[in-house]
């Protein structure tokens, strides 16, 4: 591990172990100032929280909207008197790359006591390596949407999944649409894969057909060969399983073949980013649904975007689901620990036998077993911003 440690306000950003130096300020100093702690707050005790975000690779177009809203989460807890009366300090690692890689980094941090605790956004295969490395030793919260099935001890889930998510979605589109048929297009990893096989166990009884599957290399920028076969295919609709920047060329792709005009897309992870990247000409009837949407009325998710809007200004980063739910995590890792009075994983768990939950952006939520239980939403892209049409 290189001891290469840049210090920016309450953040801490470890360098990659054996690379060169790098000036992370380029895309911290916007984001990460000092601000006054308010409460009683120890600053010689800490509790230092790993935070797992992609700066580069497909996800990467994510990396600064989960800074900001990790921030954001942070210093409102130290406002607040931090945890255990400990100023809480993030320490973000990048979560691109081989999921051993970040995971065999988090755990050196851990061993040797540099931080206490998990969070994050990163992909599944990342979440997966991370449970394994961490052996249920520190409190690890993944903020991420992702296929479901995790029940490690020690690992809370604050995101959503499939049968929450996309089902709820796929029959509303079935009613309001007619679209039954559908194809999936997915990156070939964990969530995707896992994804596509929670969607087969409910599409029979929603009365819907899956036409085909097609999965591509993560960091995919060419899908000719798909757009050839959604030609050829009878789907009225399509389960975009795709990551950041892959989806964006997806988008592109699909929206120049035509398809757009006779094929809706459906999205589980599709953000105010992406929509940007992709151009307005390229979202036409696309979907989303999430947990949270930057364009959602409801008071607690205007009450973020006021207070996000202050703390970071008119060119802060876009404020969207992936990013909220950096916060969303943040925050459910406060209410476990100030549950439990203890940092310890057995304390922690034991303490879930009492009900845990707060009011948040996302309204009032609560932990169903270590999973996070939250209103859903679907959105319609309206060019390069989402317009949130129900409640699911």
């Amino acid at each position: 591990m290189s001891s290469s440690l840049q210090q920016y306000g309450e953040v801490s950003w470890r360098d990659e172990p054996g690379a060169a130096p790098v000036d992370h300020s380029v895309f911290c100093a916007p984001i990460l100032r000092k601000v006054p702690l308010r409460g009683a707050v120890s600053r010689t005790a800490t509790v230092n929280v790993g935070l797992v975000i992609p700066m580069n690779g497909p996800a990467g177009i994510f990396g600064l909207s989960c800074m900001a809203c990790s921030v954001l989460a942070g210093e409102e807890i130290n406002e607040q008197g931090g945890l255990l009366g400990r100023e809480v300090r993030l320490v973000p690692i990048d979560g691109a790359g081989s999921p051993h890689d970040v995971a065999r980094r988090v755990a050196t941090l851990a061993r040797k006591g540099q931080i206490d605790a998990v969070t994050g956004w990163h992909l599944s295969n990342v979440r997966q390596a991370l449970a394994a490395h961490l052996h249920g030793d520190l409190p690890y919260v993944y903020g991420t949407l992702y296929e479901g099935g995790e029940h490690t001890p020690g690992v809370f889930l604050a995101g959503e999944t499939p049968d929450h998510q996309i089902a709820p979605a796929m029959a509303w589109l079935a009613r309001e649409f007619g679209v039954r048929r559908w194809a999936v297009v997915g990156d070939d990893y964990l969530w995707p894969r896992g994804s596509a096989t929670a969607v087969h166990n409910f599409v029979g009884d929603l009365d819907l057909h899956i036409t085909e599957e097609i999965f591509v290399p993560l960091g995919q920028n060419n899908f000719s060969q798909v757009i050839q076969r959604l030609r050829r295919s009878s789907a009225q609709g399509v389960l975009m399983l795709l990551v950041g920047q892959d989806a964006v060329h997806f988008n592109r792709a699909f929206a120049a073949a035509g398809l757009d005009r006779r094929m809706v897309r459906l999205s589980s992870l599709m953000d105010e980013n992406m929509l940007l990247a992709s151009g307005a000409g390229a979202t036409h009837d696309v979907f989303s649904a999430a947990g949270y949407f930057g364009t959602l009325a409801t008071p607690d998710a205007l009450e973020l975007h006021g207070r996000y809007a202050r703390r970071f200004g008119a060119d802060a980063p876009v404020l969207n689901s992936m990013g909220e739910s950096c916060y969303e995590a943040i925050q459910l890792l406060a209410a476990l620990v100030r549950q439990a009075g203890s940092l310890d994983v057995r304390n922690i768990v034991h303490s879930t036998n009492s009900p845990v939950g707060y009011h948040g952006p996302r309204g009032s939520v609560h932990l169903k077993g270590q999973h996070l239980m939250q209103r859903v939403y679907l959105a319609r892209a309206d060019g390069t911003d989402f317009d949130v049409v129900t409640q699911l």
